[in-house]
């Protein structure tokens, strides 16, 4: 427990540092030469390299893009991935979010907890194990990212220079450990519109959704209606019967049709009310006669509907590790050429990407419709027996008394930008997660019990 000790000796250290690197507001801007994702960025990268010389640490800055303090030697090295970068910082705080003040025993600012505190917590986990001169076979790199919260584009630039951990872990998630991580698509699914729409009536557009990772709360619809009161009656039947918020009224000749939904994570679907669903099951109602629109329409409702699993379309997968495939319907839009809907679909950790796009493509196929702009992330799995899982699973219950039970989650997070990295920490169950809301903060206690772990952790990789 001599790592324990020297974390409380440093504890002043690591408040301060943390409030100056929060202090700090590297929220992505324009980039420039040397600060290619702005000078916020680059202050913060500079702040971090800074701390670690002044700790006694080899740093190195590659152009602005990433930096990393080292310690030790030997041909492999372990690394502590975290990054300095952080979403805007929004509405309604209480203190100042680039404030670091301390209240009640809480940093508050934006990045206290993502991810700026867990990454100085790694930093003096490693001074510890510096000034206790422990023994290690292997160098220690704390990599300090700068672009993950908007693309992670600084990794690709990282792994062509550098070669990759051996081993490691990323203080950007949540305890105990993270073993398992979905795999993620998202891309479009494109019909032609060449068979136009004859009857009564006629769909002319439709719009609805923000972004393919999330449940759409809104869908609009303009009709062209011969008999506009017939489709307003029906849409009241409609939600009488079904419970869904549809609604329909006339404006400038022109019915407008509008769904309301309840938002969600892409990756938790099931938890959300999807409003354009909840259209394509309406407009299907509707006599719209044999045409393009109406197939996909049918289609859509028929092989989706309401499922959140893509058991009816064919790509009903599931594991013990991470459970279900989650299929979320996140965007569509219609003009007089096509219709097109984003979708995020995220397979079980233990399949392949084409044991869940093979058959999907079949049933897409069939209906002429096209899959376009794929998105891919692999899923992330480290089995329960890896030695990576298995020490740092040591780690944790040795510093918490608590069992260390492995999570497989449906997000993605920054372990999956490098190879041999695994999310471990820095929230601990049962506290509130305030990541990217207002009023983030980070307990002391909390932060220097991560610099415990994390010391411990870094020592049980390199020793």
């Amino acid at each position: 427990m001599e790592i324990n000790k020297k974390i409380d000796e440093l504890k002043k250290e690591i408040v301060s540092s943390t409030q100056e690197l929060v202090k700090i507001k590297g929220v992505e801007e324009v980039g420039r030469s040397g600060m290619p994702y702005g000078e916020g960025i680059a202050m913060a990268l500079d702040k971090a390299l800074e701390i670690s010389k002044n700790l006694g640490f080899k740093t190195v800055n590659m152009d602005g893009y990433v930096g990393y303090a080292e310690y030790g030697q030997g041909e492999d090295y372990v690394a502590v991935l975290g990054h300095l970068d952080v979403v805007p910082e929004g509405d309604g705080w209480i203190y100042p979010p680039y404030g670091a003040e301390i209240h009640d025993g809480k940093i508050y600012g934006r990045g206290t907890t993502d991810d700026k505190g867990p990454l100085i917590a790694a930093l003096y986990g490693l001074k510890a194990i510096k000034d206790l001169s422990l023994p290690l076979s292997k160098r220690v790199r704390i990599i300090f990212g700068t672009n993950e919260e908007t693309g992670c584009t600084e990794m690709p630039y990282y792994l062509e220079r550098e070669k990759a951990p051996v081993s490691g872990f990323t203080p950007d998630a949540e305890y105990p450990i993270i073993y398992g991580e979905k795999g993620i698509t998202v891309f479009d699914v494109v019909k032609g519109l060449n068979i136009k729409c004859t009857n009564d009536v006629v769909i002319k557009a439709l719009k609805g959704g923000h972004r393919a990772n999330m449940v759409p709360d809104y869908c609009q619809a303009l009709i062209s209606a011969k008999d506009p009161q017939a489709i307003v009656k029906a849409a009241e039947e409609f939600k009488n019967s079904t419970g869904y918020a549809v609604k329909a009224e006339v404006k400038d000749s022109m019915l407008v049709v509008e769904s309301i939904g309840v938002s969600a994570h892409g990756s938790l679907p099931h938890l959300g009310k999807n409003a354009i669903m909840q259209m394509l099951k309406f407009l299907g109602e509707l006599p719209i006669g044999k045409c393009d629109i109406a197939d996909y329409i049918n289609f859509f409702n028929e092989y989706v509907g309401f499922e959140t699993d893509g058991k009816s379309f064919g790509v009903g997968l599931e594991d013990k590790e991470s459970g279900k495939l989650s299929f979320n319907v996140g965007t569509i839009s219609m003009n007089e050429k096509k219709v097109s809907m984003s979708l995020n679909l995220r397979y079980p950790v233990t399949f392949k990407y084409e044991d869940m796009m093979n058959p999907f493509n079949k049933k897409v196929d069939s209906a002429n419709i096209k899959v376009e702009n794929m998105e891919h992330q692999k899923p992330l799995f480290f089995p329960a027996d890896h030695p990576l899982i298995k020490s740092l699973q040591k780690v944790y219950t040795e510093q918490t008394g608590k069992e260390a039970e492995l999570i497989a989650i449906g997000g993605g997070t920054y372990a999956k930008e490098m190879p041999n990295i695994v999310a471990f920490g820095p929230l601990f169950p049962g506290k509130p997660d305030l990541v990217h809301q207002a009023n983030e903060y980070i307990e002391i206690e909390d932060l220097l019990l991560n610099a415990k772990i994390y010391g411990h952790a870094i020592y049980e990789l390199a020793k």
